[in-house]
């Protein structure tokens, strides 16, 4: 018990995450009449209240979402299945990936040439993407989030001093008081981080996976971090400047599983201005405050030096997300219309859109793409927003 005290104290030293000559009496709550200190045990809170917003996903999204999505015609199915395969099938199960060594192994087992076996796996694989309502329901719930999550904070900082003056973040540290919009504003956007992070795994699956669970996960760091060193003024505008540029990239994406092409068009070209304010222009003037006006007006400490490092971290990926919408606006500009979501999985999926896209067998064996009716080939990205390239197996 004694080991875990000593570990704790060392861990919690106030040299490390305090100004000197600050101790955590000195900002435990209740010991100042005028001022609120936030309270270290009430990050507990967001851990069910995520709980409690996946239920709540869960239910908005079968009981509202859903019927909407159905009443606008997208896609509740997926594509038409492979012809059933026991050895095939049972290849699959062990690895959905096919290798050649795999697919010269099968050849030697079942009466299909090579082109056949990739035909049949690609179909097989489509059955395991989500179909574009699933796609449309998930998306719809982080719109609404987001969309609320701004509408309420705008609300709640509108009279904060350091919305207007960023330096009011840093004057009278750490003896700042914690409001009760602000703890509320707090506690939800945490809860919707941790739900976040839960339910991506079970999420329709992204080229950036990894990426958005650093995102998150570095997230919830600066608000707990925030949260225990008394920076709330700071994590609350970190949290404002984020949540706008999410709701126009939600929105983009719903309309173009809705397949309003032209509104989806407008929505992006907004996004992407509000995305580069927001994220590369107003985000990086808070990250000077902290790293240049900051140090003028506190004595720093090295929970500060930790936190400024996750804030320029975050804005690491804010970067690599710009490059990404780049390739979408370029792809746009070339194109004509916005062509889909980068985070959109890769993965080959097979269209099942028309009888006339589906590869016809020459006497070879060999699969010929057969154009259908607007003149486009047979493999196309069914059930998904996503343009890029296929991998080649």
């Amino acid at each position: 018990m004694e080991i875990v005290r000593a570990v704790s104290d060392t861990f919690w030293s106030t040299r490390v995450w305090l100004p000197p000559n600050i101790t955590w009496e000195d900002i435990r709550p209740g010991v100042r009449a005028d001022v609120n200190h936030a309270d270290y045990r009430h990050l507990i809170y967001p851990i069910p209240l995520a709980a409690v917003i996946i239920v709540l996903r869960w239910i908005i999204e079968r009981y509202w979402i859903a019927p909407v999505g159905k009443a606008l015609g997208i896609k509740s199915t997926g594509p038409k299945p492979p012809k059933p395969n026991k050895v095939l099938e049972a290849a699959y199960n062990v690895n959905a990936r096919l290798s050649h060594k795999t697919t010269m192994r099968l050849m030697k087992q079942v009466d299909l040439s090579e082109r056949q076996i990739e035909y049949w796996w690609r179909r097989r694989r489509a059955q395991d993407k989500p179909t574009t309502l699933v796609k449309f329901c998930e998306t719809s719930w982080r719109c609404i989030y987001y969309t609320y999550s701004f509408i309420f904070g705008s609300i709640v900082m509108w009279d904060k001093p350091w919305l207007w003056d960023i330096k009011q973040c840093w004057y009278g540290y750490p003896h700042q008081s914690v409001t009760n919009d602000i703890w509320w504003y707090y506690m939800i956007s945490m809860a919707f981080y941790w739900s976040l992070t839960a339910s991506q795994f079970y999420d329709v699956k992204r080229k950036d996976f990894w990426q958005m669970f650093a995102h998150h996960m570095i997230t919830i760091l600066l608000m707990a971090l925030s949260w225990v060193c008394n920076l709330h003024r700071v994590g609350s505008l970190v949290l404002l400047v984020h949540d706008c540029a999410d709701i126009f990239l939600e929105s983009a994406k719903l309309t173009k599983y809705a397949q309003y092409q032209k509104v989806c068009d407008t929505i992006f070209a907004i996004f992407t201005v509000v995305w580069i304010v927001t994220r590369l222009m107003l985000y990086p003037r808070i990250i000077y405050s902290s790293s240049v006006e900051a140090p003028q007006i506190l004595p720093m400490f090295p929970a500060y030096y930790i936190f400024n490092t996750l804030l320029i971290l975050l804005l690491v990926l804010h970067i690599c997300w710009t490059y990404l919408i780049v390739q979408i606006a370029v792809k746009a500009i070339k194109s004509g219309q916005m062509e889909g979501d980068v985070r959109s999985s890769s993965s080959e999926e097979i269209s099942d859109s028309s009888e006339n896209s589906r590869p016809v067998l020459t006497n070879g064996g060999t699969p010929k793409k057969q154009p259908s009716k607007n003149g486009t080939t047979a493999v196309a990205a069914a059930n998904s927003v996503s343009a890029s390239p296929k991998k080649k197996q």
